[in-house]
Order: C-alpha cells, then sequence, then structure tokens
C-alpha cells in the first residue's frame, strides 16, 4: 500500500500496522491483506464480490477489521459482506471506507453489510467514512446494513462521517427477536455542497426488545442533510428516536422520525431538534482568547464527541 492508502486506512480504521486478530484489508477493489483465527474465518465469495465473515459460538474478546480504501479515481465498485456469528460471542467488528481523489472522474463505493447475531451475543461494530483529495470528481459512499439480532443479543453501532464526502445514502435495517436491544450512534458532518442522507428502519419483533437511535450531525455552507427513522413496535418492546442538529450559513436539514405501534404494549419514543449555536455559547469562549471562528470551531467538536 502506497501513502495514500495507509493514511485512509488511519483515518478509517485507525490502524498504522497490521491488526491483531482477524482482517480483510481491500484497497481499490481488490484484498491485499487477510488473515483468520482459529474462531474467525474469512472466506471470499464465489458469486459476487464481497466477504463472508464466519464467527464461531463462544468467541470472546476477539475483533475483525475490514476496512477498504480508494485512491484511484473513476473507479466504482459494488460489494456484499455477510457475518455469520454463533451464539454466546462477545467480537468488535470495525469497517470503514476511505477514498482519495485527486481526478476529475466520481470514485463511488457501495456496499451492503448483513448481520446474522446468534442468542446472547454481544457485538460492537464500528463504522467510519472519510474522504480527502483535491481533484473535482466526486467521493460517493452508499453503505447499506441489515441486522438480523437473535434472542438476547445486543448490538452497538457506531458510525461516523465528518470530513470529505460529497455524497452518502446510508440506510440501515433491523430486525430484533426476543430480548434484543440495539444501540446506535451516528456522527455526522457535512460542509459545501455535500448531501446525507441517513436513514434507519427497525422491527422490534420480539418480546423484551428495545431499540436506540441517536444522530448528532452537523451541517455547514450550503450542504444538505436528510434523516429518517422508523420504528415499528411489534410486540411489547421500547423504541426511542433521537436526533440533534446543529445548521450553520446555508445549509438544509430535514428530520423525519416516525414511530408505529402494532402492540399494546410497545413503548415508543421520538425526539429531533434542530437549531443554530447560541450566540451565549461563541461569546463566552471569546472572552477566554478564541477567535469567533475557533469559537465555533470548538463547540462543534464538542457537539460531535
Amino acid at each position: 500500500m502506497d501513502e495514500i492508502q495507509k493514511n485512509l486506512l488511519e483515518q478509517v480504521a485507525g490502524l498504522h500496522e497490521v491488526p491483531a486478530g482477524a482482517y480483510n484489508i481491500r484497497a481499490n477493489g481488490a484484498s491485499v491483506g487477510r488473515n483468520t483465527t482459529a474462531n474467525i474465518d474469512i472466506v471470499t465469495k464465489e458469486d459476487c464480490q464481497g466477504i463472508d465473515i464466519l464467527i464461531k459460538s463462544g468467541t470472546k474478546k476477539e475483533s475483525v477489521h475490514i476496512p477498504v480504501v480508494l485512491s484511484q479515481s473513476g473507479l466504482t465498485e459494488m460489494v456484499y459482506n455477510d457475518f455469520h456469528v454463533g451464539d454466546d460471542c462477545d467480537v468488535t467488528i470495525v469497517a470503514g471506507c476511505g477514498i482519495h481523489n485527486s481526478g476529475d472522474s466520481e470514485s463511488r463505493h457501495d456496499g451492503i453489510h448483513s448481520f446474522f447475531i446468534g442468542r446472547n451475543s454481544h457485538v460492537k461494530y464500528v463504522e467510519k467514512h472519510y474522504g480527502s483529495g483535491d481533484g473535482k470528481g466526486e467521493r460517493i459512499m452508499n453503505p447499506q446494513t441489515v441486522v438480523h439480532l437473535g434472542e438476547n443479543s445486543f448490538m452497538e453501532m457506531e458510525t461516523v462521517q465528518i470530513r470529505g464526502v460529497d455524497s452518502t445514502k446510508r440506510s440501515t435495517q433491523a430486525t430484533l427477536e426476543d430480548g434484543a436491544k440495539l444501540v446506535i450512534t451516528e456522527k455526522l458532518m457535512t460542509h459545501g455542497s455535500q448531501y446525507a442522507e441517513s436513514s434507519f428502519n427497525v422491527d422490534l419483533n420480539g418480546a423484551g426488545s428495545s431499540a436506540n437511535l441517536i444522530s448528532r450531525a452537523v451541517a455547514k455552507e450550503d450542504s444538505k442533510q436528510l434523516f429518517l427513522a422508523k420504528i415499528n413496535g411489534n410486540n411489547r418492546c421500547a423504541g426511542h428516536s433521537e436526533c440533534d442538529a446543529i445548521i450553520m450559513d446555508n445549509a438544509k436539514i430535514s428530520a423525519i422520525p416516525e414511530i408505529t405501534a402494532n402492540h399494546l404494549d410497545a413503548a415508543l419514543i421520538h425526539e429531533a431538534a434542530i437549531g443554530k449555536i447560541a450566540g451565549d455559547q461563541i461569546i463566552k469562549l471569546m472572552t477566554l482568547g478564541l477567535t469567533e471562528a475557533e469559537a465555533e470551531a470548538q463547540i462543534v467538536n464538542g457537539f460531535l464527541k
């Protein structure tokens, strides 16, 4: 991998060197590194681009890294990655995509990640998106995530995009069985003329299942954002969605939460708030010696932490 690809890898997966545990690193449409363990196998799909990640029941305190980097202008790809997590597991999965585009042609990565999580398992999933390069060609990412949570399983999802992606449409669909729990935390910042769309559709099918969707977003300059969150309570369950956004300059943000109760004991809540940075916050920081721009940056960084 060249220095540009190594920098992208650090940005999206926090990797300075080859990670411990299982991993599959993809660069410019091809696998450039792979490792498996006694409990985690990674198999190349034969019918399409992508991999199957097979995690044995009882696997504890192990990790899988599957980052993707693109540094070739004009490259577009679609990959399908399936995660089969057995029962009684406790694993961390780190994904993410970085695109460096210094040319005039569009560079694009689309992917579908499907999770089939067994009973009593805990999965932490981290996905980061990052773009760089001074070319006129757009950097586009359209990830789809499909989650099937088995009985009493728990999945934490952290998605982050704070720089360099011109257009993204992120879709997450989830079904939860009895006692399953899903927590999703999204952090997003757009600037220039960028567009970002996040959509969630969660079916709480199991008794005692729960979902908590939290989005923190900042839109600057002429960028646009759309947040869609739909929770269907189909049993005794608890669901909550929250979109909290800061709007700046000429940006536009829409938040459209939807909750549907199909059961008497479905407890569902949605919240959405969009507003500008309060003037007194900026003034307070400026009295400490910061410029107005530095004060705004401090507030935004604190909001997205």
